[in-house]
């Protein structure tokens, strides 16, 4: 009961020194004591969140005069707090003192008792930083004997979380060891040398970067590259899946019949071609009876156009339609194109020309009625000079077809001046593209 009342003094009196603006730390032990001091006071108070601040905020060098009037009046709380409780602590001792020594072991054995219970049922306790704090201060003051009984943590628990706190109250902010990072605007520059130049390995990006007047080791080289995922040059030099596709793409054609229902029923055929490299549609020709002659003749005349504007196909991917007589085959092989036949009921090994009659019938065709030859002709003409001319890809990079790569960025301002857009309306608005006026 001594050390109780004694500890019950020293707190009123750290309170009272807190109080005072004037107060100082001016070593390393008398922050260690103000650690413990704060330590103790939450063993008065438990929960109150002054304390912690106070525990948690002593330097390394001198605790700074109370300046601020919210400061000021933040301590003067916090000790208005602690003398109440420890006012309330004193009438707890005298109510204490009358009770009879076995009537005290009697609860602590009970209260002990009530501990276990509750360690049985929780697993493992959610502790807080607060409690932590709380705990060691205790463990301070105990004997070692008694803390495997009175507490539900081990004592290697306790003395971690000491040093812990120790740690921390000792911890200055430092600089992360090793070299210094390498800047984002060098890295940029070896990524972009690298992808401009598959056959350059990282000994040469190296020494490209020495003329450039950047000093870099060429394990950093080495290393930006893995971290991009970018192989050496050899390695870089063998074509992807994709620029191999890509590739042979450019020298593939599809065809495929196109079949458009009247508003009186009657059919017609449209045979068009795709060029697989640039996505551009051909229109070869419209017909209610695709013989083999008519067939034939629209191959011909498709070489022809083809000829004149520099394209040399080296292969044409058609279905097994009865349409497609010999004749027509013939007409590709005698220039030098082989034919491949797409195998039976695949509509993927055609998926480009399967994707035009999709996009051609949402977009046109089912919001139109056709009465004829002639206004077929034109809707579908007008359709596939938009398809070529202005409508985006998503496998051209938003591009149409025949659309040419952007030259320079534009800036953000000059794009979002709405009144500069233009609109055209396409077959009577079923259809708009949009411009910027010059």
């Amino acid at each position: 009961m001594s050390e109780v009342a004694s500890l019950v003094g020293r707190t009123v009196t750290e309170v009272q020194r807190i109080g005072n603006p004037s107060y100082r730390l001016t070593s390393a032990t008398g922050a260690w004591d103000c650690w413990e001091r704060s330590a103790t006071w939450w063993a008065v108070g438990a929960g109150n969140s002054g304390a912690v601040m106070l525990a948690g905020s002593v330097s390394s060098s001198a605790v700074e005069p109370v300046g601020s009037a919210l400061v000021a009046g933040r301590v003067e709380r916090t000790a208005v707090s602690f003398l109440y409780l420890s006012l309330r602590r004193l009438l707890e001792l005298v109510v204490l003192r009358r009770r009879s020594e076995r009537e005290k072991e009697i609860e602590i054995l009970m209260l002990r008792h009530q501990l276990q219970v509750l360690q049985r049922q929780v697993a493992r306790p959610q502790l807080t930083q607060g409690d932590r704090a709380l705990l060691a201060a205790f463990s301070r003051v105990l004997p070692r004997q008694a803390w495997k009984r009175s507490s539900f943590v081990t004592p290697a628990t306790l003395l971690r979380w000491h040093r812990e706190l120790v740690a921390r109250r000792w911890t200055y902010p430092h600089r992360r060891p090793g070299r210094p990072a390498t800047p984002v605007e060098v890295r940029e520059l070896v990524v972009r040398l690298a992808r401009e130049n598959p056959a350059w390995g990282y000994r040469r990006i190296q020494g490209e970067l020495v003329g450039l007047g950047i000093t870099l080791a060429a394990s950093t080289v080495w290393t930006i590259l893995r971290d991009t995922d970018i192989e050496p040059a050899p390695k870089r030099l063998e074509p992807s899946w994709a620029e191999f596709l890509r590739q042979q793409a450019a020298s593939i054609l599809e065809c495929d019949f196109l079949t458009v229902d009247t508003l009186f029923l009657k059919r017609f055929y449209v045979l068009f071609f795709i060029e697989l490299g640039s996505r551009r549609v051909h229109l070869a020709g419209i017909t209610t009876n695709p013989d083999g002659r008519w067939v034939s003749q629209q191959a011909r005349n498709l070489l022809m156009q083809l000829d004149d504007e520099g394209v040399r196909p080296q292969f044409l991917v058609r279905d097994r339609d009865g349409k497609f007589t010999r004749g027509f085959d013939e007409v590709f092989r005698s220039e030098g194109i082989r034919v491949i036949k797409a195998p039976v009921r695949t509509p993927k090994a055609r998926a480009h020309a399967e994707r035009w009659v999709g996009s051609v019938r949402r977009e046109c065709l089912d919001r139109l009625l056709i009465l004829g030859r002639r206004q077929l002709r034109h809707v579908l003409a007008t359709y596939t000079s938009h398809y070529n001319e202005h409508r985006p890809h998503r496998a051209l990079g938003q591009r149409p077809p025949l659309g040419q790569p952007p030259s320079g960025e534009r800036a953000v301002a000059d794009v979002l001046d709405f009144g500069r857009v233009r609109r055209r309306e396409i077959l009577g608005g079923l259809i708009h593209e949009y411009q910027r006026a010059a």
